[in-house]
């Protein structure tokens, strides 16, 4: 599948990072994980920190999916709202999810910095509502979060304003959000786990998956083997060669980044994460050379030429979302691109076993792609070390 067009910025202001070889011959290891972006990544670090051999295997070049066309927002909440999740799944799991998510961008702050990454900034998060006709809305919000033990305050028009050059009603604001570049944190966690005893192999694509006895056997494209005792399937959105039952509906984001600002140019305070109510919604942040970066306006994925052809459109709508919102802001886009994206029913994941206990899934669909990865990547090396872990239920494929 096509995940990406466009140029997206992360690609462009890093480029190709590392080289990484293709399988050229037979492999065997404990741990084999198939994806090498940010979800594979991370399964790669906590499964290398836990001591176990792992061998990680992309049909791409490492990044080159969906992980370099992230916004790389970095939040706690989810794609629907608490108190709607409380709703449609009661309020101890809507709660848990939305508390280990909270818990995961602590979490990935620490391994950052324990691992030397230095690519990121901690920031607030601010969800804003432009209409009046939704106060109820947030209010009814702002309350579930602050009864799931959530550091939150609602602010008014006129601070909004002041603060943040922001034309809305109201607005929710979080002290716990980051934003990252999630393409270099990919490659950073590869090299840290490569040290660690991690193979990893690229442009090798993965066409059937045998399972015997003794063990599990990956095939290559170019009928290569990887005999493993167990397979962490971090593919992604491409995860429908892999599951036949239908977990995901695919959508495609776009997503705008502005020229340079001068150095000395502050866009809005603290670098607070900023999205929206609106549907469709928008999505701002700011990047770590002084850029504004705005993303939104999805549609359902249909095919690659679509994609392509909806860019310029789609751009355009994007700088007049952002000029609405922040009518005193300069945007002059310099880049613009889009990535495919899965949502599923419940918003939330699917992690663990579908069919066989050995051959394991991180699946962190949807907005909150990365703060799932993590949860994944943690329950999965639980299963493996044989360790219960008490939220994997949450997340499994038997879920109602």
């Amino acid at each position: 599948m096509e995940l990406t067009a466009g140029l997206p910025y992360w690609l462009i202001n890093s480029g190709l990072l590392f080289k990484y070889p293709k399988l050229d011959n037979d492999h065997q290891a404990h741990v084999a994980i198939i994806g090498g972006g940010i979800s594979g990544a991370l399964s790669a670090y906590f499964l290398t920190e836990a001591g176990l051999p792992c061998l990680l295997l992309d049909a791409r070049t490492i990044g080159l999916g969906s992980t370099c066309a992230s916004t790389s927002l970095i939040q706690y909440e989810l794609d629907i709202p608490l108190h709607q999740l409380v709703l449609k799944k009661g309020d101890a799991i809507a709660t848990r999810s939305y508390q280990l998510c909270y818990e995961s961008v602590g979490k990935l702050l620490s391994l950052m910095k324990k691992t030397g990454f230095n690519d990121f900034e901690k920031s607030p998060s601010l969800y804003v509502s432009r209409h009046l006709a939704q106060k109820k809305f947030m209010h009814e919000e702002l309350n579930a979060r602050k009864t799931a033990g959530f550091d939150v305050q609602m602010l008014d028009e006129a601070v909004m304003k002041n603060t943040y050059g922001i034309k809305a009603v109201s607005g929710i604001l979080s002290t716990v959000a980051a934003s990252i570049d999630t393409y270099k944190l990919t490659h950073h966690l590869l090299q840290h786990a490569i040290k660690k005893g991690l193979k990893v192999y690229d442009r090798t694509k993965v066409i059937a998956i045998n399972e015997n006895k003794k063990h599990l056997e990956i095939i290559t494209e170019d009928n290569h083997r990887v005999y493993a005792d167990y397979i962490v399937n971090a593919a992604g959105y491409e995860v429908v060669n892999f599951i036949e039952k239908g977990i995901v509906n695919f959508d495609c984001t776009y997503a705008i980044a502005s020229e340079q600002q001068p150095d000395n140019e502050n866009l809005w305070q603290d670098g607070t994460l900023i999205w929206t109510t609106d549907d469709p919604y928008l999505y701002l942040r700011t990047t770590t050379d002084n850029r504004l970066l705005a993303g939104g306006r999805d549609e359902r994925f249909s095919n690659k030429t679509t994609r392509q052809v909806l860019l310029d459109k789609k751009q355009k709508l994007l700088e007049k979302d952002v000029g609405k919102l922040m009518p005193g802001l300069s945007f002059k886009t310099e880049f613009t691109w889009s990535g495919t994206f899965g949502k599923t029913k419940d918003s939330l994941p699917y992690i663990g076993s579908y069919t066989n206990p050995k051959i394991l899934y991180a699946l962190g669909f949807g907005g909150n792609g990365i703060t799932f990865s993590l949860i994944a990547a943690e329950i999965n090396r639980d299963i493996i070390c044989g360790r219960r872990n008490p939220d994997a239920d949450l997340f499994n494929f038997n879920r109602s």
